[in-house]
């Protein structure tokens, strides 16, 4: 993983770049490590230190991060940057304490930076722990009741001599042995001891409770194109799901939404686009229009040669592609 150092680097006394593991534990939040890896190599290509970060536009970083989901996680990204920066000359703190005082950053990733970083005794506790913890210990209370028991097992096994090869390793563990079906047991160095194991209950730890249903939400969606092929888009406010990014023009997102336009034309329904967020689904009827030069009442125009769908977050892009095909730009040139 492009975040650690090598068995060489360490065995020379180098420790992992606290950035680069910072970035790595924000990105990995609700997110695999296949899916982290590429955005981790353009991310420190692009800036390369947390002053090059902090200095990067808004826009920029928002664009880069599209697809990976949960865009606070981009926008607390910056703040925490600029608060080293600005506070603490650059330098990332070595303590707990003083790592969790800055914006965005939680007791896991804390304790992940500082036991990874600056090899600080940490109880590092992610899915992959609990996982490993429930167990190794046989633990039937329901998750996530039994989050503070599983983390003070994992407490109690935390090691003073290599706390951050230890925090990864057990993650490590959880991620490629101990995995949520069909656990390898007859590889694990934890087989032992293992207390699911020896009762064969592996295969029903962690207790999950029952998950609710996800409430569903619909609105409209609007994309409208010029004549000279420009793209209408806004930027959505900044609290609120997918706050700071690009997108464009819609209705609120309820039960019973009402039709609001960014401008006047001749919208049409060409479909619908559907997206699952974490506590909820969406369904997006996606509208149409071909705009005329006027400026519109919300959003703004884009050029064509600026405008990258790849660059919108998922639902967005979603939207784009059940719209773009009905648009007389497109029409046109799929004709010719």
């Amino acid at each position: 993983m492009p975040w650690r150092t090598g068995p060489a680097e360490r065995a020379a006394g180098i420790r992992p770049d606290p950035y680069r593991v910072w970035l790595s534990e924000v990105m990995l939040q609700q997110t695999t490590v296949a899916a982290v890896r590429k955005y981790h190599e353009r991310f420190t290509a692009l800036w390369p230190t947390v002053a090059d970060l902090a200095a990067a536009p808004d826009a920029d970083v928002m664009a880069e991060w599209a697809g990976l989901g949960y865009y606070a996680r981009a926008r607390n990204l910056l703040k925490c940057a600029r608060a080293i920066v600005a506070d603490h000359g650059g330098r990332f703190p070595d303590t707990h304490d003083a790592l969790i005082a800055l914006p965005g950053i939680g007791p896991y990733t804390a304790a992940a930076v500082a036991a990874i970083a600056f090899d600080r005794p940490e109880t590092v506790v992610d899915g992959n722990v609990e996982r490993v913890m429930s167990r190794l210990f046989d633990v039937d209370t329901p998750l996530p009741a039994a989050k503070p028991e599983l983390t003070a097992h994992a407490a109690r096994l935390t090691s003073h001599a290599r706390p951050g090869d230890h925090a990864q390793a057990v993650m490590d563990l959880g991620a490629t042995i101990c995995t949520p079906k069909s656990p390898a047991c007859g590889i694990c160095p934890l087989r032992d001891p293992c207390l699911a194991r020896q009762n064969g209950t592996e295969a029903q730890r962690p207790v999950k409770a029952p998950k609710k249903a996800k409430p569903h939400r619909r609105g409209y969606a609007y994309v409208g194109r010029r004549d000279d092929g420009a793209w209408l888009v806004e930027t959505r406010p900044e609290k609120g799901l997918l706050g700071g990014m690009l997108g464009f023009p819609g209705s609120e997102w309820s039960d019973a939404p009402a039709p609001l336009p960014p401008a006047p034309a001749d919208w049409r329904a060409v479909g619908e686009a559907e997206h699952v967020f974490t506590h909820f689904r969406l369904t997006l009827t996606v509208m149409v229009a071909d705009l005329p030069p006027s400026n519109p009442e919300r959003g703004h125009f884009v050029p064509a040669s600026e405008f990258r769908p790849g660059t919108l977050p998922t639902a967005m892009r979603k939207v784009h592609d059940v719209a773009a095909p009905h648009l007389l730009v497109e029409r046109a040139r799929a004709a010719g």
